[in-house]
C-alpha cells in the first residue's frame, strides 16, 4: 500500500499550479497500483470485482470516502468493475489530494 494512503485529502483553495512534469512523475511513482495519469489533467483506474454486488459495495466504500474527505470523484459502476476518475476541479488539474485519494480507495480493496 502507497505511503499516500496514510495522508488525509487537503481541500484545495485555488491559485495553485496543477502538478506538472518531475513533481507529477514523482507523485505517479509514489501511487504505482495500476493508476493512470490522463493528459496530465486527471487519474483513472478500473477496478475488477467477480460479480455486482462486489462491485457496487466497494463503490459505497469509495462514496462514504469521498463524503469524509471532501474530495469527490467520477465513479462508473458497471457489472464487475467500477472505474474512479479523479482531480481538482478549482484548478482544472491534480493535486498531491489527488493521488492522497486515489491511494485510499485503493486502500479498500
Amino acid at each position: 500500500m502507497s505511503d499516500l494512503a496514510s495522508m488525509e485529502c487537503v481541500p484545495c483553495k485555488g491559485g495553485v499550479p496543477p502538478l506538472a512534469g518531475d513533481e507529477l512523475n514523482q507523485m505517479m511513482d509514489r501511487l504505482g497500483g495500476g493508476w493512470q495519469v490522463i493528459d496530465g489533467h486527471h487519474l483513472k483506474k478500473e477496478y475488477k470485482f467477480p460479480d455486482f454486488r462486489s462491485a457496487l459495495d466497494f463503490t459505497n466504500r469509495v462514496g462514504e470516502l469521498a463524503e469524509g474527505q471532501g474530495h469527490h470523484p467520477d465513479i462508473y459502476l458497471a457489472w464487475g468493475k467500477v472505474e474512479i476518475t479523479v482531480w481538482t476541479h478549482k484548478i482544472n488539474g491534480l493535486t498531491e489530494s489527488d493521488f492522497v485519494f486515489a491511494a485510499r480507495s485503493d486502500a479498500l480493496l
